[in-house]
């Protein structure tokens, strides 16, 4: 990846909060849902409840797609990322307490959850594959 690219979707990252994460559930429909993320480089981690649906379609397939970007009335100002991706929960401790401490950082109101409600969370890493940046200013309308 050329560096000003990487530099822009830096870039992007670290503007947005939330992305729109699609994993597939069983019966092949997409689902998506939207999910608060911290990223350390081009990896994003987020967290959500360890038996929802989203953890149970990621433990039959790790194949996912996310979008980040922001809400704009003007077509021409969108800009954001469309990435495909990998995703896996995590199970080692240093790489919970790693993904929770990226997650604090941006989203402080993390560190006030209790040890029953870590219990219930599960942590998932996000390892990108292929990345579109959307620039539709650079459309000719």
């Amino acid at each position: 990846m050329k560096r000003a690219l990487k530099t822009l979707i830096l870039k992007l990252l670290k503007q947005h909060n939330i992305m729109s994460f699609a994993t597939v559930r069983a019966d092949g429909f997409p689902q998506a849902t939207t999910v608060g993320y911290a990223n350390d480089g081009l990896d994003l981690y987020f967290c959500c409840y360890r038996l929802s649906q989203k953890v149970r379609n990621l433990r039959r397939s790790s194949k996912v797609s996310l979008t980040i970007d922001h809400d704009t009335k003007n077509f021409a100002r969108i800009k954001g990322l469309s990435m495909g991706a990998r995703a896996r929960v995590l199970s080692k401790p240093g790489d919970v307490t790693r993904a929770f401490e990226l997650l604090a950082r941006k989203f402080p109101q993390m560190r006030t959850l209790s040890k029953e409600d870590l219990a219930a969370t599960a942590f998932v890493k996000v390892t990108l594959k292929v990345v579109s940046v959307l620039a539709y200013s650079m459309c000719v309308v």
